[in-house]
């Protein structure tokens, strides 16, 4: 059958896997980034309260999105070493793709009429009433209902991060060939983090919602240092993935892969 036949083709395999991945990674990270978080807290540090280009009471205060972001570049640069440009890409526009379809469908649900049992009488808990929730469906309107412009600023930042990403990737690739691949992952990353650092939040709140520039550029770089070092900390995890994939792939088919890939015109 077909459909075995395809099941026993190692390659669309572990497409289809580091595929599932990355864009289940990105959905996440979109959903959960409302949520903002004390780095530090963490932890288990005090919070910082440092000052940066004149702005005061900075820390690596980060929305629960920053966790996943690294992990999507790292799959990102698995993907272009065996598949090529032009199927990050793909997978970078499906993505996108998805997550707007994802958030219309959440808007749609945010419009939805409540049931008065739901909304008024479920989130009471009569035993704490610290925990309780008097209106379920406003708090689900807060959580679920993030801003318009934040989707936008980081799904900009995204599309522009992956292709810079691709392109870095692919540069080192030609002059460095098959060595040092922590410096085309991990070079690759650094550079489209940094740009995405920044543009998410010049889109989403120099634009969206009129903040001061230097405030902006402040907590770029403050959230650009976390992903500085989440890259750096990300390096051993590049090999053992490659370890993984070329022990399941063998590596007479990876090594074609690798070389197709690295044909594919960017």
């Amino acid at each position: 059958m077909a459909i075995t036949r395809l099941l026993n083709n190692k390659a669309f395999v572990l497409f289809v896997i580091l595929s599932a991945f990355f864009i289940g990674n990105t959905l996440v990270a979109e959903f959960i980034g409302f949520k903002i978080f004390s780095l530090e807290k963490a932890l288990g540090f005090t919070p910082l309260n440092f000052k940066l280009l004149g702005i005061e009471g900075l820390g690596f205060n980060l929305t629960a999105g920053a966790i996943l972001w690294p992990v999507v570049f790292v799959m990102t640069d698995l993907i272009n070493e065996y598949y090529g440009p032009k199927s990050v890409r793909f997978l970078s526009y499906l993505a996108i793709v998805i997550v707007l379809y994802a958030f219309l469908m959440i808007y749609g649900a945010i419009n939805l009429p409540p049931n008065e049992w739901w909304q008024f009488s479920s989130g009471i808990i009569e035993n704490n009433p610290g925990d309780s929730v008097s209106d379920m469906n406003l708090a689900f309107r807060k959580v679920m209902g993030a801003g318009l412009w934040i989707i936008i600023g980081s799904m900009v930042a995204f599309l522009i991060g992956q292709i810079t990403d691709v392109l870095i990737f692919h540069r080192i690739k030609k002059i460095t060939g098959e060595k040092n691949l922590w410096l085309r992952a991990t070079g690759s990353t650094l550079v489209s983090q940094l740009i995405d650092s920044y543009i998410v939040l010049v889109v989403a709140f120099y634009i969206g919602a009129d903040w001061d520039i230097v405030r902006v550029l402040a907590i770029g770089t403050v959230n650009y240092i976390y992903k500085f070092l989440m890259a750096i900390l990300l390096t051993p995890a590049i090999y053992l993935a490659h370890f993984g994939i070329e022990r399941y792939l063998g590596s007479e088919l990876a090594e074609q892969m690798k070389t197709d890939a690295a044909g594919i015109k960017e």
